[in-house]
């Protein structure tokens, strides 16, 4: 082996509401989807576990298995400057990066059994259904919290908040989805009220267009008008 190259094997594979990347919140966190982290073979020892509960909340190191085969990019556009101006690929966490390896801090919600094996349940996930687990480690307050900690970037764009209405011809199912997943409604409303549309166009307050977001197993089309994200439909996948 060419002692300057590295192989990594994933872990674990993360189940998730996000079926694709579009609408994954930029941060994890901001939407409080739920997910479990399904051990593989050769990694699916209970006693790695050990002790995990002592922790509020966990690093998840994983690969960015979607876009990895594209190669990486030395600069790239910064959706928090607005979607167009560009940074340094390691002033960033896009994705677009020399090994494709991303990090996230969740909440531990604990080990459980399920069909007999053990799995790790985590919350305020920004990982698409299906990604490699390379690692996991605790997240220590005394270390990783820095309350000093600044970035010098002033032209941040802030996150929108904008108002989530289902619309009203879509009640019969919209209950129908929330008696198979439970978060359903509360989880679109978190994700669109952060307006998933590309960064350039948050300045658009009516945009016709019906934009589509897959969450759990359901396609989820809204437009924004008045500033206002509207679910116009729910359909299966």
């Amino acid at each position: 082996m060419d002692p300057s190259t590295y192989t990594l094997s994933p872990i674990a594979e993360i189940a998730t509401p996000y079926k694709q990347k579009f609408a994954i919140p930029r941060q994890p966190g901001l939407a409080k989807a739920k997910g479990t982290l399904h051990f593989l073979p050769g990694f699916d020892d209970s006693n790695m576990l050990k002790g995990i509960e002592g922790y509020s909340h966990l690093w998840l190191l994983f690969i960015f298995h979607h876009t990895i085969q594209k190669g990486w990019k030395n600069t790239v556009k910064a959706p928090r400057l607005g979607g167009n101006a560009t940074m340094g690929v390691l002033a960033t966490r896009s994705t677009h990066r020399p090994n494709g390896i991303g990090m996230s801090v969740v909440e531990n919600k604990g080990v459980v059994v399920e069909d007999g094996r053990h799995v790790l349940k985590v919350e305020g996930v920004d990982l698409v259904d299906g990604t490699p687990i390379i690692d996991v480690k605790p997240y220590l307050a005394y270390a990783d919290s820095l309350p000093h900690a600044q970035d010098r970037l002033e032209q941040y764009h802030p996150i929108p908040n904008r108002d989530v209405i289902f619309d009203q011809r879509l009640a019969e199912q919209l209950e129908n989805v929330n008696k198979r997943f439970s978060d359903f409604e509360s989880l679109v409303r978190r994700v669109l009220s952060q307006d998933p549309r590309p960064a350039y166009k948050h300045g658009i307050e009516d945009d016709p267009k019906c934009y589509k977001v897959a969450l759990y197993n359901v396609d989820v089309g809204f437009v924004v008008s008045q500033g206002r994200i509207i679910v116009r439909e729910i359909n299966p996948l």
